[in-house]
C-alpha cells in the first residue's frame, strides 16, 4: 500500500487524500489560458468546475506559464472547493506565487526547474502552506546519462523513467518532505506500464497514472484503458488522468468509466446503450448526446439502458432500472424489462425524464 498524501484543506478547498486507503481519484487538466481573467471568465470557469465535479472529477490541474496565470489560478482557487494543481515549468517563482492562494498542489518537473536551491525553496514554501507536490517525469525530461544508456541499449526507456523519478525524489527526501506524488508518463502504453511497475516494487509513494500525449478521443481512450486497467488491477496507481486531444468533459467521462469498470469507483448512473444498426428504430445516438452528461451528473445509483430497437430493448436491457427503446416512430419505456409506456418518439425525452425523476 502506498503512503497517504493530502491535498487541499485551505479556504473553501476540500481536503482529499491520495494513496493509503483512499479511493483512486480522478483528475483532468484545464485546456484554456487563465492569464486574463475577468469576472465573467472567472464565473464561467467556476461553473464548469462544478459541472465536472458532478461527473466525479476530484482534481483539476492548470498550466501556469506566467505570473498572470499564477494570479488567475489563485482567484479560481478562492472560489471553488475543488482541489486545484498548479502545473509549473522552468520558473520556480511561479510556484511561490501560486502558494499565496489556496492551490492544493504544485506539479513540477525538477529536471527543468533549475538548481536544487530552487527546488528547496518550493519544498519549504509547500511545507509551510501544507501543500503537496507532484513530481512529473516524462520521456523528454530524462538526464543525459540515462538517455545515453537507453541509446546504447543498456537500459530500457521504462527503466530510465523510473530511475529519473527515483533521483528526483531523493531531493525531497533529503529535505524531509514526504507529501509528494510521483508520475512517470510515456506516450507508449507498455513503457507506462513497465516504469510504474518498476517503481511500485521498490517505493511506496503514491503514483499518478497517465499516458502522455495519448492522442485523439478513440485512440487516447484505448491507450489509457489498457495502461490503467493493467496497473489498477495490480493495485498500482492512486490517481489517474486520461490525456486526450478532446474536451475536458470527455477526459473525465472516460476516466470515470475506466475506474468503474476496474471496480475502483462505485455508485452513480451506469449507462448501457446499443451501437444501433440498419434496423430502423430509436435514435440512440441523438438521445445519448442529449442525456449522457446529465445522467452522469445525477446522484442516483441505478442502471439506465438506451436501446435502438425491440431486438435489444427490454430483452437485453431487462436488468436496467430504467430503459428506453424504439420501434418505428414509437418509443417504449421499460423498467426491469417490463414495458410501462409506449409513446410517440417526440415525447420520449419528456416521459423518460418523468420516470427517471421517480426513481
Amino acid at each position: 500500500m502506498s503512503k497517504e498524501v493530502f491535498l487541499g484543506g485551505k479556504g473553501k478547498t476540500k481536503r482529499i487524500s491520495i494513496g493509503g486507503e483512499a479511493p483512486v481519484s480522478l483528475q483532468t487538466m484545464w485546456k484554456q489560458p487563465i492569464n486574463a481573467l475577468d469576472d465573467k471568465g472567472l464565473e464561467q470557469i467556476i461553473n464548469e468546475i462544478e459541472r465536472l465535479s458532478s461527473f466525479g472529477c476530484d482534481i483539476i490541474r492548470f498550466a501556469v506559464p506566467d505570473i498572470q496565470s499564477a494570479q488567475g489560478l489563485c482567484k479560481i482557487a478562492a472560489e471553488t472547493s475543488m482541489p486545484l494543481v498548479a502545473d509549473i515549468h522552468f520558473d520556480y517563482k511561479l510556484a511561490l506565487e501560486c502558494l499565496k492562494g489556496n492551490v492544493a498542489a504544485i506539479r513540477i518537473n525538477p529536471g527543468n526547474i533549475g538548481s536544487e536551491e530552487n527546488i528547496q525553496k518550493v519544498i519549504e514554501a509547500c511545507r509551510e502552506n501544507g501543500t503537496a507536490i507532484r513530481i512529473g517525469i516524462n520521456s523528454g525530461s530524462l538526464p543525459k546519462d540515462l538517455q545515453q544508456l537507453i541509446a546504447e541499449g543498456k537500459i530500457t526507456r521504462a527503466e530510465g523513467l523510473c530511475e529519473t523519478a527515483v533521483r528526483e525524489a531523493q531531493v525531497f527526501d533529503k529535505y524531509n518532505f514526504d507529501q509528494y506524488v510521483v508520475s512517470m508518463k510515456s506516450s507508449d502504453v507498455n513503457e507506462t506500464i513497465q516504469c510504474n511497475r518498476f517503481y511500485a516494487t521498490k517505493y511506496n509513494n503514491p503514483l499518478h497514472l497517465g499516458v502522455t500525449e495519448a492522442g485523439p478521443l478513440i485512440g487516447g481512450i484505448v491507450k489509457s484503458s489498457i495502461a490503467f486497467s493493467t496497473l489498477l488491477n495490480e493495485n498500482i496507481g492512486d490517481t489517474i488522468r486520461v490525456s486526450l486531444s478532446s474536451s475536458v468533459e470527455n477526459e473525465v467521462i472516460a476516466g470515470l468509466n475506466i475506474l468503474r469498470e476496474c471496480g475502483k469507483r462505485k455508485g452513480g448512473i451506469k449507462i448501457i446503450s446499443c451501437p444501433r444498426c440498419g434496423r430502423l428504430g430509436f435514435d440512440v445516438h441523438g438521445f445519448m448526446k442529449r442525456w449522457e452528461s446529465r445522467l452522469l451528473s445525477m446522484d442516483k445509483n441505478i442502471t439506465v439502458a438506451v436501446m435502438g430497437c425491440v431486438v435489444n430493448g427490454p430483452g437485453e436491457g431487462k436488468h436496467a432500472d430504467l430503459g428506453i427503446a424504439g420501434t418505428d416512430k414509437k418509443a417504449i419505456i421499460f423498467k426491469k424489462g417490463k414495458i410501462i409506456q409506449t409513446v410517440e418518439a417526440e415525447e420520449a425525452d419528456k416521459v423518460f425524464e418523468k420516470e427517471l425523476n421517480s426513481l
